[in-house]
């Protein structure tokens, strides 16, 4: 009977996460996906929680089960707004399906980079949506003209690289060999660009 009922508890959850994501996406401002499913996930979970505190359908299930069914929630929802609505939104991987279905099912192997510098870029408007996320998270400021990182910013890119160069593969597969190429992306940078802020 308790599994019964916190099933039930979870689908209530499932529905207002459902109702909660398309009505924020439907109806109102969105400055950041990710935050804004994360939101929701919280807001599906606080609701769907009050319902299970507070309705007798579900009193035989006791505090600390209810407790759990709603942290479990929380982190399903984490899990909801990080793999479908953000991932669909960024991934470049998703970008490729979509755009080689669009071309009729194939693009030549050549033309790719092509297609991502002259296509991608400005079909997902990807200056426009990674710098306003970076701005939302606080990790860069815009003034003037000029980009610049924050302390957060700073103490981020200290991390990434810090992970990149010790924790990502070091024999990763890129077209048909193994590379350590992502480990270290900025090793054949310009060393002077001319696009630096005085």
């Amino acid at each position: 009977m308790k599994i019964k009922r916190a099933f039930t508890a979870s689908i209530l959850f499932v529905v207002m996460l459902g109702l909660f994501y398309y009505c924020h996406i439907a109806f109102f401002r969105v400055n950041v996906v990710f935050y804004a499913a994360i939101l929701d996930a919280f807001l599906a979970a606080l609701t769907a929680g009050l319902l299970l505190f507070l309705l007798n359908y579900f009193r035989i299930l006791g505090s600390f089960e209810k407790a759990q069914l709603v942290m479990i929630w929380m982190l399903a929802g984490y899990g909801f707004a990080i793999t479908i609505p953000t991932v669909i939104d960024r991934s470049l991987s998703f970008y490729i399906l979509e755009k080689l279905q669009q071309r009729g099912g194939g693009i030549k192997l050549d033309a790719f980079e092509k297609v991502f510098t002259e296509e991608y870029v400005k079909e997902h408007h990807l200056v426009e949506v990674r710098l306003t996320e970076q701005q939302e998270s606080g990790t860069i400021t815009i003034s003037h003209g000029c980009v610049k990182l924050t302390d957060k910013g700073d103490k981020l890119a200290h991390f990434s690289r810090f992970f990149r160069l010790n924790f990502l593969p070091k024999k990763r597969l890129l077209m048909g060999r193994y590379s350590d190429d992502m480990v270290d992306p900025f090793r054949n940078s310009s060393t002077s660009p001319n696009y630096l802020c005085k």
